[in-house]
């Protein structure tokens, strides 16, 4: 009885996602302990303590908050506060009075992935020159990193959620990694993807150099170094991948690494596909949206600004004219 008790728990553990059960549980601790709440909590309660946060977090972290104190009652039997017409009413005076204005890192240009791709190819290679195996294994897991990111349009959580014996290579043609898990998979079957080989800047050759180099054949594909050169057997914590990538830019000369995120790699590729034809169908499928709207988020477009079209069928005042 107790090892089928034990084995339900473990499976209905393992049905929600590792970083969304952390994430939860950190939002309904900040209801009991920051803010004082209690659990069961009321509609009341709920809508106090959004009125309270509104305007010092923003829309999309207060229905976070909402969601892991709806799921906190459903996983207890409790009837679900915020559902309820005070809390939704609330919710929307909120939006309406504290109007979000959505921050979006910008994209990192192809010109720009390729500038620090060379960099880091080079302060890897004088690393090595020089005898210095940690900074030489960390120059070939960043640019394999980078390079995997953009090309394949990866989410932060996704390259750190690759494994080692999970990918595989085809000579003269690319590479597949299998993800166990991903956003949106909500049947948790899992999805391959596959990464070309190019003629430059390739990721399938970078990834290959890093792992090969490091003696990797099982766990973490990205996982951190210490200062001997010792690799770890946990992928990067999810809070040092933006630093990690700003560093590299900086290093590599870009301007204001500071506004970039690894987010800038997804929307980099993004733009790039998009300025070079693909239409949105092709870039859902390769990157993985399931709607438009997601998709459209990431693209601005050859005309961001409408301005080529518009120009294009103005008028054409004759020179003589004078205004």
């Amino acid at each position: 009885m107790n090892s089928s008790v034990s084995k339900l728990d473990q499976y209905l553990d393992a049905a929600t996602r590792p970083n969304t059960r952390r994430s939860y549980e950190q939002a309904t601790r900040h209801f009991e302990i920051e803010w004082g709440g209690h659990l069961p909590a009321t509609p009341d309660s709920v809508a106090r303590y959004l009125a309270h946060y509104a305007g010092d977090l923003a829309i999309n972290t207060l229905k976070h908050r909402l969601a892991a104190l709806a799921k906190w009652h459903a996983d207890h039997g409790f009837a679900d506060p915020t559902r309820t017409p005070i809390v939704r009413k609330v919710l929307k005076g909120i939006q309406a009075v504290h109007v979000n204005v959505e921050k979006q890192a910008p994209p990192l240009q192809l010109t720009q992935l390729g500038l620090v791709a060379d960099w880091l190819e080079n302060a890897g290679n004088s690393a090595q020159t020089r005898g210095d195996r940690a900074s030489e294994l960390r120059y070939l897991r960043d640019r394999a990193l980078m390079l995997l990111g953009f090309w394949r349009g990866f989410r932060g959580d996704e390259l750190l959620a690759l494994r080692v014996e999970h990918l595989h290579v085809v000579p003269g043609q690319g590479m597949t990694c299998f993800l166990a898990r991903t956003k949106g998979d909500r049947e948790n079957a899992g999805r391959t993807y596959k990464v070309p080989a190019l003629s430059r800047w390739c990721p399938v050759a970078a990834v290959a150099a890093w792992v090969t180099t490091a003696s990797l054949t099982q766990g973490p594909v990205f996982g951190g170094i210490d200062r001997w050169g010792g690799l770890s057997e946990h992928p990067l914590h999810a809070n040092s991948l933006i630093p990690l990538f700003r560093r590299m830019l900086s290093r590599a000369g870009l301007a204001s690494p500071e506004t970039y995120s690894s987010h800038s790699l997804r929307r980099g590729f993004a733009g790039w596909a998009d300025a070079n034809g693909w239409d949105v169908k092709t870039l859902m499928q390769y990157v993985g949206w399931k709607d438009v709207h997601s998709a459209m988020r990431y693209i601005d477009g050859k005309d961001a600004f409408a301005q080529q079209l518009i120009e294009s069928q103005l008028p054409v005042m004759p020179k003589d004219v004078i205004l």
